[in-house]
Protein backbone atom coordinates (compact mmCIF):
# COMPACT_ATOMS: atom_id res chain seq x y z
CA UNK A 1 0.00 0.00 0.00
CA UNK A 2 2.89 2.32 0.82
CA UNK A 3 4.44 1.80 -2.64
CA UNK A 4 1.05 2.37 -4.32
CA UNK A 5 0.95 5.85 -2.78
CA UNK A 6 4.27 6.60 -4.49
CA UNK A 7 3.02 5.83 -7.99
CA UNK A 8 1.29 8.62 -10.03
CA UNK A 9 -2.07 7.98 -11.69
CA UNK A 10 -0.81 9.08 -15.12
CA UNK A 11 2.57 7.87 -16.29
CA UNK A 12 4.65 7.42 -19.41
CA UNK A 13 4.91 3.89 -20.77
CA UNK A 14 7.95 2.01 -19.53
CA UNK A 15 8.05 3.52 -16.03
CA UNK A 16 6.67 1.47 -13.18
CA UNK A 17 9.03 1.90 -10.19
CA UNK A 18 7.62 3.71 -7.16
CA UNK A 19 8.89 7.25 -6.68
CA UNK A 20 11.39 7.90 -3.89
CA UNK A 21 10.84 10.18 -0.92
CA UNK A 22 13.66 12.66 -0.50
CA UNK A 23 14.34 15.83 1.46
CA UNK A 24 14.70 18.96 -0.67
CA UNK A 25 18.10 19.47 0.95
CA UNK A 26 19.21 16.24 -0.76
CA UNK A 27 18.13 17.63 -4.12
CA UNK A 28 19.23 21.27 -3.94
CA UNK A 29 21.99 23.45 -2.59
CA UNK A 30 21.42 27.08 -1.71
CA UNK A 31 23.31 29.48 -3.95
CA UNK A 32 24.73 32.09 -1.58
CA UNK A 33 26.81 33.96 -4.14
CA UNK A 34 26.21 37.73 -4.10
CA UNK A 35 26.94 40.42 -6.66
CA UNK A 36 25.93 43.96 -7.57
CA UNK A 37 26.57 43.22 -11.24
CA UNK A 38 24.16 41.53 -13.61
CA UNK A 39 20.72 41.89 -15.15
CA UNK A 40 17.97 42.48 -12.60
CA UNK A 41 15.46 39.62 -12.53
CA UNK A 42 12.12 39.24 -10.79
CA UNK A 43 10.12 36.24 -9.61
CA UNK A 44 6.41 36.37 -10.42
CA UNK A 45 3.58 34.07 -9.39
CA UNK A 46 2.14 33.60 -12.89
CA UNK A 47 5.18 33.86 -15.15
CA UNK A 48 8.04 32.60 -12.98
CA UNK A 49 11.38 34.38 -13.43
CA UNK A 50 11.34 37.30 -15.86
CA UNK A 51 13.61 40.19 -16.70
CA UNK A 52 12.60 43.10 -14.50
CA UNK A 53 12.59 45.60 -17.36
CA UNK A 54 9.78 43.62 -19.07
CA UNK A 55 7.43 44.38 -16.17
CA UNK A 56 5.35 47.52 -15.95
CA UNK A 57 6.68 48.25 -12.48
CA UNK A 58 8.55 51.08 -10.87
CA UNK A 59 12.10 50.08 -10.01
CA UNK A 60 12.26 50.29 -6.23
CA UNK A 61 15.44 48.24 -5.97
CA UNK A 62 18.21 49.50 -3.74
CA UNK A 63 20.96 51.62 -5.26
CA UNK A 64 23.43 49.48 -3.31
CA UNK A 65 23.04 46.00 -4.77
CA UNK A 66 26.04 44.44 -3.05
CA UNK A 67 23.76 42.00 -1.18
CA UNK A 68 21.79 40.94 -4.25
CA UNK A 69 21.82 37.22 -4.97
CA UNK A 70 23.28 35.71 -8.11
CA UNK A 71 21.00 33.55 -10.28
CA UNK A 72 22.38 31.22 -12.93
CA UNK A 73 20.61 29.61 -15.88
CA UNK A 74 18.92 26.45 -14.55
CA UNK A 75 18.60 27.67 -10.95
CA UNK A 76 15.26 27.96 -9.17
CA UNK A 77 14.59 31.22 -7.36
CA UNK A 78 11.67 31.93 -5.08
CA UNK A 79 10.30 34.80 -3.04
CA UNK A 80 10.88 33.70 0.54
CA UNK A 81 7.79 35.60 1.72
CA UNK A 82 5.55 34.49 -1.14
CA UNK A 83 6.54 30.84 -1.66
CA UNK A 84 3.21 29.93 -0.03
CA UNK A 85 1.52 31.73 -2.95
CA UNK A 86 3.56 30.02 -5.65
CA UNK A 87 6.12 32.78 -6.31
CA UNK A 88 8.89 30.60 -7.73
CA UNK A 89 10.34 29.76 -11.09
CA UNK A 90 13.09 28.19 -13.17
CA UNK A 91 15.56 30.76 -14.42
CA UNK A 92 16.31 30.91 -18.13
CA UNK A 93 18.72 33.80 -17.52
CA UNK A 94 21.87 34.74 -15.66
CA UNK A 95 21.33 37.73 -13.39
CA UNK A 96 20.71 38.99 -9.88
CA UNK A 97 17.65 39.12 -7.63
CA UNK A 98 16.67 40.94 -4.46
CA UNK A 99 17.96 39.60 -1.11
CA UNK A 100 14.29 38.83 -0.37
CA UNK A 101 14.62 35.87 -2.75
CA UNK A 102 16.18 32.48 -2.13
CA UNK A 103 18.15 30.85 -4.93
CA UNK A 104 18.62 27.08 -5.07
CA UNK A 105 20.64 25.05 -7.54
CA UNK A 106 19.93 21.38 -8.38
CA UNK A 107 22.26 18.58 -7.38
CA UNK A 108 23.12 15.58 -9.55
CA UNK A 109 20.09 13.48 -10.54
CA UNK A 110 17.72 16.40 -9.97
CA UNK A 111 16.05 17.99 -12.97
CA UNK A 112 15.31 21.64 -12.19
CA UNK A 113 12.52 21.84 -14.78
CA UNK A 114 10.68 18.93 -13.18
CA UNK A 115 11.06 20.50 -9.74
CA UNK A 116 9.92 23.92 -10.99
CA UNK A 117 6.64 22.39 -12.22
CA UNK A 118 6.32 20.40 -8.99
CA UNK A 119 6.71 23.57 -6.91
CA UNK A 120 3.71 25.12 -8.71
CA UNK A 121 1.35 22.30 -7.82
CA UNK A 122 -1.47 23.22 -5.44
CA UNK A 123 -0.59 20.44 -2.98
CA UNK A 124 3.07 21.53 -2.90
CA UNK A 125 2.12 25.18 -2.36
CA UNK A 126 0.02 24.03 0.60
CA UNK A 127 3.10 22.24 1.99
CA UNK A 128 5.13 25.44 1.59
CA UNK A 129 2.39 27.38 3.39
CA UNK A 130 2.39 24.96 6.34
CA UNK A 131 6.15 25.26 6.64
CA UNK A 132 6.35 29.05 6.29
CA UNK A 133 7.27 30.81 9.52
CA UNK A 134 5.75 33.99 10.91
CA UNK A 135 2.79 35.21 12.95
CA UNK A 136 0.63 36.41 10.05
CA UNK A 137 0.50 35.89 6.28
CA UNK A 138 2.20 39.28 5.86
CA UNK A 139 5.26 37.97 7.68
CA UNK A 140 5.31 34.31 6.61
CA UNK A 141 8.64 33.32 5.10
CA UNK A 142 10.32 30.12 3.99
CA UNK A 143 14.10 30.21 4.09
CA UNK A 144 16.29 27.39 2.83
CA UNK A 145 17.15 25.97 6.32
CA UNK A 146 13.45 25.08 6.66
CA UNK A 147 12.80 24.30 2.99
CA UNK A 148 15.60 21.73 2.87
CA UNK A 149 13.84 19.52 5.44
CA UNK A 150 10.60 19.27 3.44
CA UNK A 151 10.15 15.78 2.04
CA UNK A 152 8.83 15.22 -1.49
CA UNK A 153 8.45 12.30 -3.87
CA UNK A 154 10.47 12.15 -7.09
CA UNK A 155 11.09 9.59 -9.85
CA UNK A 156 14.42 8.69 -11.39
CA UNK A 157 16.16 11.40 -13.43
CA UNK A 158 15.09 9.94 -16.80
CA UNK A 159 11.40 10.18 -15.90
CA UNK A 160 11.94 13.67 -14.46
CA UNK A 161 13.43 14.81 -17.76
CA UNK A 162 10.59 13.39 -19.86
CA UNK A 163 8.01 15.09 -17.64
CA UNK A 164 9.97 18.35 -18.01
CA UNK A 165 9.89 18.00 -21.80
CA UNK A 166 6.13 17.45 -21.77
CA UNK A 167 5.43 20.52 -19.65
CA UNK A 168 7.86 22.58 -21.72
CA UNK A 169 5.81 21.76 -24.83
CA UNK A 170 2.52 22.52 -23.06
CA UNK A 171 3.83 25.80 -21.62
CA UNK A 172 5.13 26.84 -25.04
CA UNK A 173 1.76 26.07 -26.62
CA UNK A 174 -0.02 28.07 -23.93
CA UNK A 175 2.35 31.02 -24.40
CA UNK A 176 1.95 30.88 -28.20
CA UNK A 177 -1.84 30.82 -27.93
CA UNK A 178 -1.85 33.67 -25.41
CA UNK A 179 0.28 35.70 -27.79
CA UNK A 180 -1.96 34.88 -30.77
CA UNK A 181 -5.06 35.74 -28.76
CA UNK A 182 -3.60 39.10 -27.77
CA UNK A 183 -2.69 39.81 -31.40
CA UNK A 184 -6.25 39.00 -32.54
CA UNK A 185 -7.74 41.29 -29.90
CA UNK A 186 -5.34 44.06 -30.91
CA UNK A 187 -6.26 43.50 -34.57
CA UNK A 188 -9.98 43.72 -33.77
CA UNK A 189 -9.49 46.93 -31.80
CA UNK A 190 -7.43 48.48 -34.60
CA UNK A 191 -9.93 47.42 -37.30
CA UNK A 192 -12.85 48.91 -35.38
CA UNK A 193 -10.96 52.14 -34.79
CA UNK A 194 -9.91 52.58 -38.42
CA UNK A 195 -13.12 51.34 -40.08
CA UNK A 196 -15.63 53.23 -37.95
CA UNK A 197 -13.60 56.41 -38.40
CA UNK A 198 -13.71 55.70 -42.17
CA UNK A 199 -9.91 55.83 -42.42
CA UNK A 200 -10.02 52.32 -43.89
CA UNK A 201 -12.59 51.24 -46.45
CA UNK A 202 -13.24 48.02 -48.29
CA UNK A 203 -12.32 48.10 -51.95
CA UNK A 204 -15.16 49.44 -54.06
CA UNK A 205 -16.65 51.67 -51.35
CA UNK A 206 -15.88 55.38 -51.70
CA UNK A 207 -19.12 57.24 -50.97
CA UNK A 208 -19.15 59.11 -47.64
CA UNK A 209 -21.32 57.58 -44.96
CA UNK A 210 -24.78 59.10 -44.68
CA UNK A 211 -25.68 61.08 -41.56
CA UNK A 212 -28.90 59.61 -40.19
CA UNK A 213 -30.95 60.65 -37.19
CA UNK A 214 -31.13 58.05 -34.43
CA UNK A 215 -34.95 58.26 -34.72
CA UNK A 216 -34.69 57.17 -38.37
CA UNK A 217 -32.92 54.01 -37.27
CA UNK A 218 -34.36 53.11 -33.85
CA UNK A 219 -37.42 53.79 -31.72
CA UNK A 220 -37.93 53.15 -28.02
CA UNK A 221 -39.77 49.89 -27.47
CA UNK A 222 -42.67 49.95 -25.03
CA UNK A 223 -43.24 46.19 -25.08
CA UNK A 224 -43.66 44.68 -21.62
CA UNK A 225 -43.44 40.98 -20.92
CA UNK A 226 -46.97 40.44 -19.56
CA UNK A 227 -46.22 36.70 -19.13
CA UNK A 228 -45.22 36.16 -22.78
CA UNK A 229 -41.77 34.92 -21.74
CA UNK A 230 -40.86 32.75 -18.75
CA UNK A 231 -37.81 33.08 -16.48
CA UNK A 232 -35.64 30.91 -18.75
CA UNK A 233 -35.68 33.72 -21.34
CA UNK A 234 -34.09 36.40 -19.17
CA UNK A 235 -31.12 37.95 -20.99
CA UNK A 236 -27.96 39.03 -19.19
CA UNK A 237 -27.18 42.31 -20.94
CA UNK A 238 -23.62 42.37 -19.57
CA UNK A 239 -22.67 39.07 -21.23
CA UNK A 240 -25.47 38.63 -23.79
CA UNK A 241 -26.24 35.15 -22.48
CA UNK A 242 -29.34 33.56 -20.98
CA UNK A 243 -29.41 34.43 -17.31
CA UNK A 244 -30.12 32.05 -14.48
CA UNK A 245 -33.33 33.33 -12.89
CA UNK A 246 -33.21 34.94 -9.45
CA UNK A 247 -35.69 33.06 -7.26
CA UNK A 248 -36.53 36.22 -5.33
CA UNK A 249 -37.33 38.12 -8.55
CA UNK A 250 -38.98 35.53 -10.75
CA UNK A 251 -42.55 35.69 -9.55
CA UNK A 252 -45.18 35.97 -12.28
CA UNK A 253 -46.13 39.51 -11.25
CA UNK A 254 -42.52 40.71 -11.16
CA UNK A 255 -41.74 39.07 -14.50
CA UNK A 256 -44.54 41.09 -16.10
CA UNK A 257 -42.52 44.28 -15.50
CA UNK A 258 -39.64 43.06 -17.67
CA UNK A 259 -39.07 44.65 -21.07
CA UNK A 260 -39.14 42.51 -24.19
CA UNK A 261 -35.88 42.58 -26.18
CA UNK A 262 -36.17 41.04 -29.61
CA UNK A 263 -33.33 39.82 -31.77
CA UNK A 264 -31.65 42.91 -33.25
CA UNK A 265 -32.91 45.29 -30.57
CA UNK A 266 -30.32 47.41 -28.78
CA UNK A 267 -30.39 47.63 -24.98
CA UNK A 268 -28.98 50.53 -23.00
CA UNK A 269 -27.00 49.59 -19.89
CA UNK A 270 -26.40 52.65 -17.74
CA UNK A 271 -23.60 51.39 -15.50
CA UNK A 272 -20.58 53.60 -16.02
CA UNK A 273 -17.11 52.09 -16.24
CA UNK A 274 -13.63 53.22 -17.18
CA UNK A 275 -14.25 51.92 -20.69
CA UNK A 276 -17.81 53.27 -21.02
CA UNK A 277 -18.00 56.64 -19.32
CA UNK A 278 -21.72 57.20 -20.03
CA UNK A 279 -23.01 53.65 -20.18
CA UNK A 280 -23.29 51.59 -23.37
CA UNK A 281 -25.58 50.03 -25.94
CA UNK A 282 -25.57 46.25 -26.38
CA UNK A 283 -27.30 44.61 -29.33
CA UNK A 284 -29.38 41.52 -28.70
CA UNK A 285 -27.73 38.84 -30.83
CA UNK A 286 -28.99 36.03 -28.61
CA UNK A 287 -32.68 35.74 -29.46
CA UNK A 288 -36.09 37.03 -28.38
CA UNK A 289 -36.25 37.36 -24.63
CA UNK A 290 -36.70 39.77 -21.74
CA UNK A 291 -34.51 42.17 -19.77
CA UNK A 292 -35.03 43.93 -16.47
CA UNK A 293 -37.15 47.08 -16.55
CA UNK A 294 -34.04 49.09 -15.57
CA UNK A 295 -32.78 48.68 -19.16
CA UNK A 296 -34.11 50.80 -22.02
CA UNK A 297 -34.79 48.87 -25.23
CA UNK A 298 -34.68 50.40 -28.71
CA UNK A 299 -35.91 48.51 -31.75
CA UNK A 300 -34.74 49.04 -35.36
CA UNK A 301 -37.12 50.97 -37.61
CA UNK A 302 -36.11 48.77 -40.54
CA UNK A 303 -34.08 45.60 -40.94
CA UNK A 304 -30.44 46.37 -40.14
CA UNK A 305 -27.31 44.27 -40.54
CA UNK A 306 -27.08 42.33 -37.27
CA UNK A 307 -23.30 41.97 -37.08
CA UNK A 308 -22.45 45.50 -38.21
CA UNK A 309 -24.66 47.11 -35.56
CA UNK A 310 -23.46 44.70 -32.89
CA UNK A 311 -19.98 46.20 -33.18
CA UNK A 312 -20.79 49.79 -34.16
CA UNK A 313 -23.39 50.45 -31.47
CA UNK A 314 -21.08 49.05 -28.78
CA UNK A 315 -18.02 51.00 -29.92
CA UNK A 316 -17.19 53.73 -27.40
CA UNK A 317 -15.35 55.86 -29.96
CA UNK A 318 -18.45 55.97 -32.16
CA UNK A 319 -21.24 56.05 -29.58
CA UNK A 320 -19.56 57.66 -26.58
CA UNK A 321 -20.03 61.28 -27.78
CA UNK A 322 -23.69 60.54 -28.63
CA UNK A 323 -24.33 59.12 -25.16
CA UNK A 324 -22.55 62.03 -23.50
CA UNK A 325 -25.09 64.37 -25.14
CA UNK A 326 -28.05 62.08 -24.36
CA UNK A 327 -27.62 60.96 -20.76
CA UNK A 328 -27.98 62.34 -17.28
CA UNK A 329 -25.64 61.10 -14.59
CA UNK A 330 -26.54 59.54 -11.30
CA UNK A 331 -24.17 57.77 -8.93
CA UNK A 332 -22.36 55.04 -10.93
CA UNK A 333 -25.23 55.13 -13.41
CA UNK A 334 -26.29 57.03 -16.52
CA UNK A 335 -29.90 57.53 -17.51
CA UNK A 336 -30.70 57.71 -21.22
CA UNK A 337 -32.93 60.64 -22.16
CA UNK A 338 -35.20 59.48 -24.98
CA UNK A 339 -35.89 62.90 -26.55
CA UNK A 340 -32.16 63.66 -26.63
CA UNK A 341 -30.93 60.38 -28.05
CA UNK A 342 -33.55 60.31 -30.81
CA UNK A 343 -32.32 63.59 -32.28
CA UNK A 344 -28.65 62.57 -32.41
CA UNK A 345 -26.99 61.74 -35.74
CA UNK A 346 -25.07 58.62 -36.68
CA UNK A 347 -22.84 58.00 -39.72
CA UNK A 348 -24.31 55.05 -41.61
CA UNK A 349 -22.68 53.18 -44.53
CA UNK A 350 -24.65 51.45 -47.25
CA UNK A 351 -26.26 48.12 -46.39
CA UNK A 352 -23.69 46.34 -48.58
CA UNK A 353 -20.77 47.95 -46.78
CA UNK A 354 -22.42 47.27 -43.42
CA UNK A 355 -22.58 43.60 -44.38
CA UNK A 356 -18.89 43.49 -45.37
CA UNK A 357 -17.77 45.19 -42.14
CA UNK A 358 -20.00 43.09 -39.91
CA UNK A 359 -18.94 39.84 -41.56
CA UNK A 360 -15.24 40.63 -41.17
CA UNK A 361 -15.52 41.60 -37.47
CA UNK A 362 -17.65 38.53 -36.83
CA UNK A 363 -14.93 36.32 -38.37
CA UNK A 364 -12.30 37.91 -36.10
CA UNK A 365 -14.56 37.30 -33.09
CA UNK A 366 -14.91 33.65 -34.13
CA UNK A 367 -11.12 33.35 -34.31
CA UNK A 368 -10.81 34.93 -30.87
CA UNK A 369 -13.41 32.53 -29.44
CA UNK A 370 -11.69 29.51 -31.04
CA UNK A 371 -8.32 30.54 -29.61
CA UNK A 372 -9.82 31.20 -26.19
CA UNK A 373 -11.35 27.72 -26.28
CA UNK A 374 -8.04 26.15 -27.32
CA UNK A 375 -6.20 28.09 -24.61
CA UNK A 376 -8.69 26.95 -21.96
CA UNK A 377 -8.32 23.33 -23.10
CA UNK A 378 -4.52 23.56 -22.85
CA UNK A 379 -4.76 25.05 -19.37
CA UNK A 380 -7.19 22.31 -18.31
CA UNK A 381 -4.82 19.67 -19.71
CA UNK A 382 -1.90 21.19 -17.81
CA UNK A 383 -3.94 21.32 -14.60
CA UNK A 384 -4.98 17.68 -15.03
CA UNK A 385 -1.41 16.52 -15.64
CA UNK A 386 -0.09 18.51 -12.67
CA UNK A 387 -2.65 16.77 -10.48
CA UNK A 388 -2.08 13.27 -11.84
CA UNK A 389 1.53 12.98 -13.07
CA UNK A 390 3.02 13.72 -9.67
CA UNK A 391 2.97 12.04 -6.27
Amino acid sequence: MKNENLVPKVRFKGFSDPWEQRKLGELFNERKEKSSQGELLSVTINSGIVKFDTLARKNNSSADKSNYRVVRYGDIAYNSMRMWQGASGLSMYNGIVSPAYTVITPRTNTDAGFMAVNFKRKSMIQVFQRNSQGLTSDTWNLKFPVLKNIRISIPKITEQQIITELFTVINNLIAANEDKLEQLKTLKKLMMQKIFSQEWRFKGFTDPWEQRKFSELFFKSKLKNNSLFSSDKIISVATMTWKKPDASRSSDDYMKTYNIAKMGDIVFEGHTTKEFANGRFVENTLGDGIVSHIFDVYSPVMKLDLFYWKYFIHNERSIGPLLKRSTTNARMMSNLVERDVLKQFLPVPSSTEQSSIGHMLHLIDNLIAANEDKLNQLKKLKKYLMQNMFV
